[in-house]
């Protein structure tokens, strides 16, 4: 397991970041600067003293956050100019995602690109007036002003003419607010249409050689598989077979890229490189979810063997890896580690590189089958098969590239204002560009990152091996590799425990669990809700909580801050669904009665009853200045297109025709976007897709001990057509009452009278759509032909 890493060995005290527990805040708590979180206190200072606030958003394992915080908030001359003119504010943005979104729309307003780490400035009142990403402390780079130029000057003009910068963060504010205004379309967009459209464009930026949807950096964007594995279940003819063959080639080439761990598993956030070769080595938790979820729905579809092993590779990541042991699942692990123990400096990608030396050094004594030819070692072989060169694999001209927003699509426009009354000679300077960054630290001179070129039956056959004997020299080989991995310097881990990345990771385990035929990870999903339910949420209050932390004793102990985050859109949307695909994995109710509860409570805090749709914070909070709605599925998909399949599963399962009229109402507000280009919310248009066709539901009536009733269940959950939402429930309606009453046929009192008919059969299944049930039948073969007739 990795390990957290935040250190106090610094001659200075520590700042306000101390009192955190986030564990980005607590990297910097040792800064030179007078760092404050967000708070009631730091905004009141800025105030009183008659100060700009300096606003840096991050996360912990962010490359270029630390790349900053080295270069800048290190330094002291730069943290005396920071202290004394400017009030600073740290802020974590998976812990407030809302600070982060509202002024991350400033910035990419004003520049047309974000990310991280994102640098703001503001008036006392939280009116943004100047920002970017990361900025170098001086005027390096092309002749463009560093942070130390632009402190300097931000605080000569505040001082000379603070009037000028009001008016300027008012005008600012009042174009951001009509930024975020949705125009509310008067009809539900056509699916088939919207769909269409979808993948039409979905097909333009697909690359066919090596897959993606992208040029450099290729991000996974699983929003965009999904979308197409739906569509294909949809449709039929050759683009059908083009967008299942499109999926399927990104799911292959990515899992033989560096951007997957060969050694330790688990994906990397994204790949620096067209040719999903060289990664940004962080692994979040959020990608091993969303993969881990696609590699089983498109496994469910092919039946590769492949994707199946690819899911089982990251569910093993995770659960060595970012499990806590009370349940509950960790944020990331960073990009950067020490090469080895006792080095002052950390490395990009250090814990995952290799040396041809090391391999050779590693491998090369191994015991090797009789098959071998003479002088042929298994290092040779490992070698050959993950292109491990003496030299290095890795491109020396390679950019570096920022991290950038999650939330870039090519199509997706950016606003065409420019800040007003701009800061006289301050310019951002474009780092992202491979113009600017070529590895200028040489962290990856001379070493491989493992990436297989060609296949194991071309491996297995080049060096006269049966395939299966290639596979379990191919299994040693890794397995050695990862111990003497494990010997080295691990990476940071961030030991935050969100709400709604660990929902999205409960969907992960549960589907895999149900389609993979896997108890074990069913049961990993159940422990992750439980820990959810007690640890991020107030029973009394019927609320979440944005996140928990891990206690310091290793062993389960949790950790909660005094005034704990109240949670967010995307956690109750996240959480909603992951209990949803609980249900349908182990059929116990009291999951989706909860999924219930927490829908009524998201609606309660979050729906706008004027215009539709979900705002992303609730109200309430008076230093969030404008309520945003998501409107890109990005890295993660939007919450509000996760609560329109939420809300469609429900209201068939709980019988709310409300749910329904939400969902739709929903849809009509992004009408234009996914319209016009539905390309920015691919997860929104899967969720169009399964409101016009209307959720099927399977109902298996009979005992749990039911052989037949279980053979139905398995028909029923590993039908193509399951992808599309379809509700799936198991009902015994002879179950004695003293077992307790059932929650869903409170609500629905008509599942008391589906029982099997037939003489000789203690089980049967009804397939229902739009309120009206078909008879029962009492086969799997039965029930299939009645899924493919839909």
């Amino acid at each position: 397991m990795a390990h957290s890493s935040i250190t106090s060995g610094s001659k200075h005290d520590p700042n306000q970041l101390i009192k955190s527990k986030s564990p980005y805040l607590l990297q910097h708590a040792y800064n030179p600067v007078n760092w404050y979180p967000w708070s009631e206190e730091a905004l009141k200072k800025a105030k009183e003293e008659n100060k700009l606030i300096f606003l840096s958003v991050g996360y912990s394992t962010c490359h270029w956050c630390h790349v900053m915080e080295k270069e800048s908030f290190e330094n002291e001359d730069i943290a005396a100019v920071m202290n004394e003119n400017f009030i600073n504010i740290k802020v974590d943005r998976e812990e407030r995602p809302d600070v982060d979104k509202m002024y991350m729309s400033f910035v990419q307003a004003i520049s047309g690109r974000g990310g991280w780490p994102m640098s703001v400035w503001m008036t006392p009142e939280l009116k943004p007036v100047y920002g970017g990403t990361y900025y170098p402390p001086d005027d390096r780079y092309y002749g463009q002003p560093g942070f130390t130029t632009i402190l300097k000057s931000l605080d000569q003009q505040w001082k000379e003419n603070p009037q000028k910068f009001k008016k300027s963060g008012e005008s600012i504010m009042a174009a951001l607010a009509q930024a975020a205004l949705i125009g509310k379309g008067n009809q539900v967009p056509s699916a088939s249409e919207c769909g269409n459209l979808c993948f039409k464009q979905l097909r333009r930026s697909y690359e066919p050689k090596l897959g993606g949807f992208s040029e450099a950096p290729k991000f996974p964007q699983p929003v965009n598989m999904n979308f197409l594995l739906r569509w294909h279940v949809l449709n039929k003819g050759s683009d059908a077979d083009l967008a299942l063959d499109m999926c399927a080639h990104t799911l292959h080439m990515m899992a033989k890229g560096g951007i997957f761990d060969h050694v330790s598993l688990g994906f990397a956030r994204y790949s620096t490189d067209e040719k999903w070769h060289v990664p940004h080595f962080e692994k979040m938790l959020y990608d091993q979810a969303q993969l881990a979820s696609v590699y089983t729905d498109a496994y469910l579809l092919t039946k590769d063997g492949d994707f199946a092993r690819i899911v089982s590779d990251i569910l093993s990541y995770v659960s060595n890896d970012l499990s806590d042991p009370s349940g509950g699942f960790y944020s990331a692990e960073d990009a950067d580690s020490y090469p080895e123990a006792g080095s002052k400096e950390k490395r990009e990608g250090a814990f995952c590189v290799w040396t041809h030396k090391e391999i050779q050094s590693l491998l090369g004594a191994q015991p090797v089958p009789p098959e071998f030819s003479a002088g042929v070692t298994v290092s040779d072989i490992v070698c050959y098969h993950f292109d491990i060169r003496p030299n290095g694999n890795v491109d020396p001209y390679q950019p570096m590239i920022l991290s950038g927003p999650d939330t870039a699509h090519p199509s997706a426009p950016s606003s065409p204002w420019v800040l007003a009354n701009e800061p006289k000679d301050i310019q951002s300077v474009d780092v992202s560009s491979p113009d600017h960054w070529w590895d200028p630290h040489d962290e990856l001179k001379g070493q491989n990152v493992l990436i297989v070129r060609g296949s194991e039956e071309e491996t297995a056959a080049k060096f006269g091996l049966s395939l299966d004997v290639f596979r379990q020299l191919l299994k040693t080989a890794l397995s050695t590799m990862r111990e003497a991995r494990q010997r080295r310097p691990r990476p940071h881990l961030d030991d935050k425990m969100l709400a709604s990345w660990n929902g999205l990771m409960i969907s992960a385990f549960a589907k895999a669990g149900t389609v993979l035929m896997e108890d074990t990870y069913v049961e990993r999903a159940v422990k992750a809700a439980e820990f959810v339910r007690q640890h991020l949420f107030d029973q009394q209050s019927g609320r979440l909580f944005r996140s928990c932390y891990r206690g310091g004793d290793g062993q389960g102990a949790v950790s909660q801050i005094d005034e704990p985050i109240a949670g967010f859109l995307d956690d109750y949307a996240f959480v909603v669904r992951g209990l949803l695909d609980l249900y349908t994995a182990c059929q116990d109710e009291k999951w989706i009665q909860w999924a219930d509860e927490l829908q009524q409570k998201q609606d309660d805090l979050f729906w706008d009853a004027s215009q539709g749709g979900y705002f992303t914070s609730p109200a309430g909070d008076t230093s969030i200045l404008i309520r945003l709605k998501e409107e890109q599925d990005g890295a993660e998909p939007s919450a509000n297109s996760i609560a329109v399949g939420n809300l469609e599963r429900l209201a068939i399962a709980v019988d709310r025709s409300d749910y329904h009229d939400k969902a739709e109402q929903t849809l009509c507000l992004f009408q234009d976007r996914l319209a016009k280009i539905p390309l920015s919310l691919p997860e929104m248009a899967s969720a169009l897709l399964l409101y016009e066709e209307s959720p099927t539901e399977v109902v298996i009536v009979g005992p749990r001990s039911s052989d037949l009733g279980h053979q139905l269940y398995r028909e029923a959950v590993t039908h193509q057509r399951s992808l599309l939402g379809q509700v799936v429930i198991r009902f015994d309606s002879c179950r004695p009452p003293q077992d307790g009453a059932s929650f869903l046929a409170s609500r629905r009192p008509s599942l008391v009278a589906m029982k099997p008919a037939k003489m000789g059969c203690d089980a049967a299944a009804y397939l229902c759509r739009n309120r009206s049930c078909s008879a029962p039948v009492y086969s799997p073969e039965d029930l299939r032909q009645l899924l493919n007739s839909q």
